[in-house]
């Protein structure tokens, strides 16, 4: 090979390893940096499973509603007539209104006509006023029931069940960021490792090219040509793969893009993730993590919520061992009668009253409900002891794994850096003729090599920290 042939062909390979050396990633003139939290805000506004998830909340209050539907006063009417060979056995109506309240006091109020030959003389109303009466009264509520019964304690736990439902929307929530944004951090991996084989590959081209020019001119041996081949060969392999993982991870990456009418988006061709910046995290930060789980995570506030709801299944099974003592008052045609007549108030006349009283003799069926309500808040405290120590290992798993981490990145980027001042030096040996190509080549497959393991561990990096929020019971937009 001539003389101009060599200057000419260390040339050239000298402008592709200054390409390799001075450049992280190439990058397209027209690319679009999609960033993480531009990612985050269409999800949060746009996904359907966000949106699903804010349906707990919505279902939680309408059992809430439900269950205030207990109190709801009603109105109620009765009309029996029995009428036998011209003969009017019995004709009664009777209409009331009743209130129940959340006071162990139920007022009612009622209308009753009553007539017929045959009439239950319980009911006979007189003649003289038409066979009409009207009472106004109150049923008291003096034993079981008298400071929490069954109407009362549903309403209670609905308003915990409602609390715990935005804990468990939470949950869900942070789960599906956490795995989007794994997803995230994998197509920014992928995205960046398909540029590096890129690069990649077009050295080993030209490596290939010049080789076999070099050959044809003699000056080197036919194996040489071979060396280079395989290693060309090895490129397309590495960047074929790297285009399948891209394309995959772009993919998933897509299942979470949604506009605002619920269409499903394609991430955009020109779409490239944002860079890594590495901080690492503090011991500060470690304790404010277990400071806000221990406060705020969503399985402790649930099971925390999940004592309170037990709680007051205690107080209504401690409330049933009382007996039922029940008394109604009720005064008839006071203060005013069906005509609408004012009469004076006497509680000693014209009145209706009442006692209803029960009481279990062994109260087996009692003491059992009471007795398994405390062994379920034993359970369930058990349980919260077990999930916070679990938790916080858990968060000091992923402190560990992200400080690690953040300390790779580091010692890699030294190695990265002292690669490419080995990569520079080699290419003035080359320039000089004091080296060739596969000592080039070979110094390129560790620059290669190392600026993979950077990239993949920037990725890993920045799963890690989303991991350490999630342990932490929050995602990375709550930092």
């Amino acid at each position: 090979m001539s003389q101009s042939h060599r200057r000419m062909l260390r040339s050239k390979i000298t402008l592709i390893l200054i390409w390799l050396v001075s450049s992280v990633h190439a990058q397209q003139a027209d690319s679009v940096i999609f960033s993480y939290d531009q990612f985050l805000s269409m999800l949060k506004v746009y996904h359907p499973v966000l949106r699903q998830a804010e349906l707990l909340t919505d279902q939680a209050a309408q059992e809430l509603r439900l269950a205030r539907g207990a109190f709801d006063p009603k109105v109620e009417a009765q009309w029996y007539k029995k009428s036998f060979k011209d003969k009017e056995y019995y004709n009664t109506f009777k209409a009331a209104l009743k209130v129940p309240t959340w006071l162990p006091i139920n007022p009612e109020v009622g209308f009753e006509q009553n007539s017929g030959e045959y009439l239950n003389p319980e009911k006979f109303i007189s003649e003289t006023t038409n066979n009409q009466q009207v009472y106004a009264g109150v049923n008291l509520t003096l034993g079981r029931g008298m400071f929490i019964d069954q109407r009362r304690a549903v309403v209670r736990q609905a308003k915990v069940f409602q609390e715990m439902a935005t804990f468990e929307q939470r949950k869900v929530v942070n789960k599906f960021l956490l795995n989007a944004t794994s997803d995230y951090w994998e197509w920014y991996f992928t995205y960046f490792n398909y540029d590096l084989a890129v690069q990649g590959q077009a050295i080993a081209d030209d490596i290939f090219d010049r080789t076999r020019l070099a050959f044809e001119y003699g000056e080197v041996a036919a194996i040489d040509t071979v060396q280079a081949f395989i290693s060309r060969q090895k490129r397309i392999a590495e960047l074929q793969q790297a285009k399948l993982d891209l394309d995959n991870a772009a993919l998933r990456l897509a299942v979470h893009l949604w506009n605002d009418d619920g269409a499903p988006l394609e991430l955009s061709e020109i779409a490239r993730p944002q860079t890594v910046v590495i901080d690492g995290s503090s011991q500060e930060v470690l304790a404010g993590l277990i400071q806000r789980a221990r406060a705020n995570h969503p399985e402790l506030r649930k099971l925390e919520l999940k004592n309170d709801a037990l709680l007051i299944d205690q107080s209504l099974a401690r409330e049933n061992i009382k007996p039922q003592l029940d008394l109604g008052y009720y005064l008839i045609d006071q203060p005013f009668n069906a005509d609408g007549e004012n009469n004076s108030i006497d509680i000693n006349e014209d009145y209706k009253l009442g006692l209803n009283f029960s009481f279990p003799i062994f109260l087996r069926k009692e003491r059992a409900k009471l007795k398994q309500t405390q062994l379920k808040i034993a359970d369930n405290n058990y349980e919260r002891d077990f999930q916070e120590r679990q938790i916080l290992n858990e968060i000091n798993v992923w402190f560990n794994a992200v400080t690690n981490t953040a300390s790779l990145v580091v010692v890699q980027q030294q190695m990265v850096t002292g690669y490419e001042a080995i990569v520079r030096a080699e290419r003035l040996n080359l320039m000089n003729g004091e080296s060739d190509l596969f000592k080039m080549n070979a110094q390129l497959d560790k620059l290669i090599e190392s600026r993979y393991k950077l990239i993949k561990l920037k990725s890993t990096y920045m799963k890690n920290m989303a991991y350490l929020y999630w342990a932490a019971g929050l995602n990375m937009s709550e930092e």
